[in-house]
């Protein structure tokens, strides 16, 4: 069996011959050409070499990292465009000629090591002159070498530029750096030695030393008020009004005031009537002098009685001030040890602040130090840097008294002639023919894998198995010979061999629809791929199968193919389509030739046929027709032409797609499987028709019919005749 690929070649082959035996023509006529031509004249190669090469003395670092670095010169470098233009003008050769006749053998690395195996640049110069070539090679060398000085003069320069750049900022910076941490010491110096000479923990420590020390005398103050308190009976706050009140002389005057008219007020009584004159004038200085003694207390103690104020009326004021001069002494002490104690309270609370104080200032030390070691880092750093640069410089204006040219000459230009084989013409049209016949072959191959359409069987039968399609058969081209240009070959002899290949396709579909299946669509991705022709002998072999089958023409854009079935269309149906399919007796026709099948001509071309398809005419026959026949096969038009398929879909029970080689496009089968599959649209499965397959025939047809499987003309002819 031969091969797929094989196939595919012979098929593009026949198609794009000439274009292949073209492109072996040209190949053929240059390399003949090629062979043709005179012996060129002697060439001369000149060969000469330059090493690498240092200072004799090194005293800087810098300059010999620039030497190193003059080790690294490319191929792009010393063959630049500037270097062949000047060369070529001083030797008088056009620079494109010296370009493509200079050849120049780097030194080779160590893979390993990445050093240098050897140090010598091969240069080597083609020309019909020897003298011009030796010429060309020593201005090379001498440019080449120039231009090594030149480069690390550049670097060097460029070092010392950036760096006199660079180094203003980096003293400010250090200024700015040194600053900072100049300005810091001041703020916070003393509070970090202080820290760390142990001083501030020293004064936290004394200060809740004093804390308690005050704590304590707080506590015995408060315990000598406490034995006053309980001696006096009275609190520290009665004990100073009653002192202060005892203490003043008026007081005391008023007190005697009072007590006096009180005395008589107290002889008089017995005798005299309250509202006798003598009494009401006791009563007036008695209430006088009350007056006199609350105005008096308040004066005495300030702020009108609101500093201390006073318990009571006249009784009271007047029991407050009748202290003897020992409780008012110890009033008085009670009253010092009081405002002791509040002195005290003041000084306790005061050093809580400063231990509070303190204990912040400690806790901050961390943050300070941190602070300070990275401002004084921070100067080391901006020193360093600056320091760095400063001895940088002052290396690279010691080595521009160093710097030279890496490269020097190795071995001086020497000229010698080229030795060529003398040409062999046998073998240039040999290699010539053989190039030809890869170039044409490799011309016919690719054109014809540019097409994009299944070339063989087997290429549709592996698309489909990726997409996990079942074939339900592959159907073999069927002869056209004797058949007119319009119609479609069908198998209306019962003894036909290709009948066969339809039954299996029959019971394929059968066997994946099930008994259920009624209505099978069939279409196609495009036109040419024999539906109409697969649709007509599916129906043929059901029929043959004892099956009462109807074929019905759904592709209302083309016209009836019926006249291959013997079955003349009705002239009239495509004037009125909705009343020809309303009429079932009219439009189902009877196949003459073959029992117990049936046909529905297309009324078509007719123009909207999507509202056709959609009429409620169409329903009617559909719903119809699945209960008169055991099978119905609906002939639609292509997917790429119209969307007539899928508005008929829903009538039908599966799909099945048509597909054939050298028309079936790869990309617009898979779109259409997918699209199908997705959208759950019944995809049974496809058809591989007009296949190679090698059909056995009798001797009685082999002399009628001329039929040739694999002849490229009778595929074009069947194409036309399965239009649909």
């Amino acid at each position: 069996m031969t091969p797929p690929i094989v196939k595919r070649y012979l098929i593009a082959f026949e198609k794009y011959k000439w274009i292949g035996l073209a492109s072996f023509g040209l190949v053929v006529v240059g390399s003949t050409v090629v062979a043709m031509q005179p012996e060129p004249p002697t060439n001369y190669i000149a060969s000469a070499a330059l090493t690498y090469a240092g200072p004799p003395v090194s005293f800087s670092a810098t300059g010999s990292q620039i030497q190193q670095q003059g080790k690294e010169l490319n191929q792009d470098v010393l063959l630049s465009n500037q270097i062949i233009a000047t060369v070529a003008e001083k030797v008088n050769v056009k620079p494109q000629q010296l370009g493509t006749n200079v050849v120049l053998s780097l030194p080779k690395k160590n893979p390993r090591t990445g050093e240098l195996e050897t140090s010598i640049f091969e240069l080597k110069y083609v020309d019909s002159d020897p003298k011009r070539a030796i010429e060309v090679l020593t201005e090379l060398m001498q440019s080449m070498i120039k231009l090594s000085s030149d480069i690390n003069t550049g670097r060097l320069q460029a070092i010392i530029e950036k760096i006199n750049e660079r180094l203003p900022q980096a003293k400010r910076e250090l200024q700015i750096a040194e600053k900072r941490l100049e300005q810091y010491d001041r703020i916070e110096r003393t509070a970090i030695l202080a820290a760390e000479n142990g001083s501030l923990l020293s004064a936290i420590t004394n200060s809740q030393n004093l804390q308690r020390q005050i704590q304590l005398t707080i506590s015995g103050v408060d315990g000598q008020v406490r034995s006053l308190e309980n001696k006096l009976g009275l609190s520290v706050g009665q004990a100073y009004i009653s002192s202060a009140l005892s203490a003043d002389p008026i007081i005391g005057n008023l007190r005697a005031q009072i007590y006096q008219s009180e005395s008589q007020i107290a002889l008089l009584i017995k005798d005299l009537r309250p509202e006798h004159p003598t009494m009401v004038q006791l009563q007036r200085q008695k209430q006088a002098a009350e007056e006199l003694l609350q105005q008096r207390a308040s004066e005495v103690l300030g702020g009108d009685g609101t500093a201390a104020p006073l318990r009571g009326s006249v009784a009271g004021i007047r029991a407050q001030s009748s202290l003897d001069p020992a409780r008012q002494q110890l009033a008085n002490q009670m009253v010092s040890l009081q405002t002791q104690r509040e002195t005290l309270e003041q000084q306790l609370a005061q050093e809580i602040r400063q231990e509070a104080r303190l204990r912040r200032e400690y806790s901050l030390i961390p943050n300070k130090q941190l602070e300070r070691s990275r401002l004084e880092q921070e100067v080391g750093l901006k020193k360093a840097i600056y320091d760095q640069m400063q001895a940088k410089l002052t290396d690279s204006k010691t080595a521009e008294a160093e710097t030279t040219s890496s490269l020097s000459i190795a071995r001086r230009p020497t000229a010698a002639a080229e030795i060529k084989p003398p040409k062999s013409v046998p073998i240039t049209l040999a290699v010539g023919g053989l190039l030809g016949a890869l170039i044409g072959g490799g011309v016919i191959f690719l054109l014809g894998a540019l097409e994009g359409t299944f070339k063989t069987r087997e290429d549709i039968r592996d698309s489909l198995k990726q997409r996990e399609v079942p074939l339900l058969g592959e159907l073999p081209l069927m002869p056209v010979d004797d058949l007119p240009q319009e119609a479609v070959p069908v198998v209306l002899s019962a003894d036909s061999p290709y009948l066969e290949f339809y039954e299996k396709f029959r019971s394929n579909l059968r066997r994946i629809g099930g008994n259920a299946l009624k209505v099978v669509l069939i279409t196609s991705t495009s036109s040419l791929e024999g539906k109409t022709a697969s649709a007509y002998n599916l129906g043929i072999a059901s029929a043959r199968a004892g099956k009462r089958t109807l074929i019905i023409e759904a592709d209302l854009r083309s016209p009836s193919r019926c006249t291959s079935l013997n079955v003349i269309p009705d002239p009239d149906a495509t004037i009125e389509p909705l009343r020809y399919y309303a009429n079932l007796s009219e439009c189902i026709r009877l196949v003459p030739d073959v029992e117990n099948l049936y046909i529905i001509p297309s009324p078509g071309p007719v123009r909207q046929s999507a509202a056709i398809l959609e009429s409620s005419e169409m329903r009617r026959l559909m719903e119809d027709v699945r209960e008169r026949f055991d099978l119905v096969i609906l002939d639609t038009s292509s997917l790429s032409i119209s969307n007539d398929p899928l508005l008929i879909q829903p009538y039908s029970d599966g799909m099945v797609l048509v597909t054939r080689p050298h028309y079936t496009q790869e990309n617009m089968l898979g779109e259409a499987i997918d699209q199908l599959v997705e959208s759950e649209l019944g995809l049974l499965g496809t058809i591989i028709n007009g296949t190679d397959i090698i059909v056995s025939l009798p001797e009685q047809a082999v002399q009628s019919s001329r039929f040739t499987s694999e002849a490229q003309e009778s595929e074009e002819l069947s194409a036309g005749a399965s239009k649909n």
